[in-house]
């Protein structure tokens, strides 16, 4: 029995986004990060639509207004790899460090907040896929969708043996904090011998993970495994889902070229 769960971000709700077909959803998750992607930096105005398409499906999804927004915080750190910019990109001065003795351009400050905006959108946008879509059919719609069948299955296998992964970490911490009792007042352990103990644990957790996803794949290959991942449920593009792949395709698109052209 797990001891430790990754909540499960789908939500069952019944509203239209939910219904949807599973690769109309895949496809459009893909083309709202390709538009987020493709409009040119400094333009405002275009990733504001984008983030307001966002905002409207989820509201659509009954998951409410800022569902995907106050889960979104994860896209800062990848934000922060674009931090130099304002400092290597040449252009007009926008600020100057006092006591570094640099400078921040204008257009290095652009294409930050642009990388950060795109990241954002992205990171809803898949929010809200995972959030509309139990994790079954969403690979189901990656496998209809022609894409590589060793690459669905290690998706399936990385999202399904995180949960033991962590149960397996959390009996490791547990075993730990038994065995090594603190009295009350006694100081902290150095921080060397913590980093040397953390070292081990990694080691003998990546030795249990080995051992344990042979006994798994021996054991799926017992009950007749091919590596094909299969679905009990059976989807089929109706005309509703193709007036929404299209429509909003449709949407992107014009806005992504509105975007270059104004």
């Amino acid at each position: 029995m797990l001891h430790f769960d990754l909540t499960d971000h789908y939500h069952a709700f019944d509203s239209r986004l939910h219904r949807l077909d599973p690769r109309a959803k895949v496809v459009l998750t893909l083309g709202a990060i390709l538009a987020a992607s493709l409009t040119p930096p400094g333009v405002w105005w275009a990733f504001a639509v984008l983030w307001g398409m966002v905002l409207l499906a989820c509201w659509g999804s009954g998951l409410g207004v800022f569902f995907s927004l106050r889960r979104s915080y994860l896209a800062l750190p990848f934000a922060l790899a674009a931090l130099p910019l304002p400092f290597t990109v040449p252009g007009e001065t926008l600020f100057t460090v006092p006591v570094m003795g640099w400078t921040g351009s204008v257009e290095g400050a652009v294409r930050l907040g642009s990388i950060f905006l795109r990241t954002w959108i992205a990171v809803q946008s898949a929010i809200l896929l995972t959030a509309t879509t139990n994790f079954p059919d969403l690979l189901w719609a990656l496998g209809a969708l022609r894409l590589p069948r060793t690459l669905v299955a290690t998706i399936g296998f990385m999202y399904r043996y995180l949960f033991v992964l962590a149960d397996e970490a959390l009996r490791m911490l547990r075993a730990r904090a038994a065995r090594s009792t603190r009295r009350p007042g006694a100081r902290r352990p150095q921080a060397a011998w913590q980093a040397r103990v953390a070292g081990g644990m990694v080691g003998s957790l990546f030795l249990r993970a080995i051992e344990r996803a042979e006994r798994v794949y021996a054991a799926m290959l017992s009950r007749g495994y091919d590596g094909a991942t299969r679905n009990l449920r059976s989807f089929r593009m109706r005309p509703r889902d193709w007036a929404w792949l299209v429509s909003i395709g449709v949407a992107l698109a014009a806005l992504v070229t509105a975007a270059h052209v104004v």
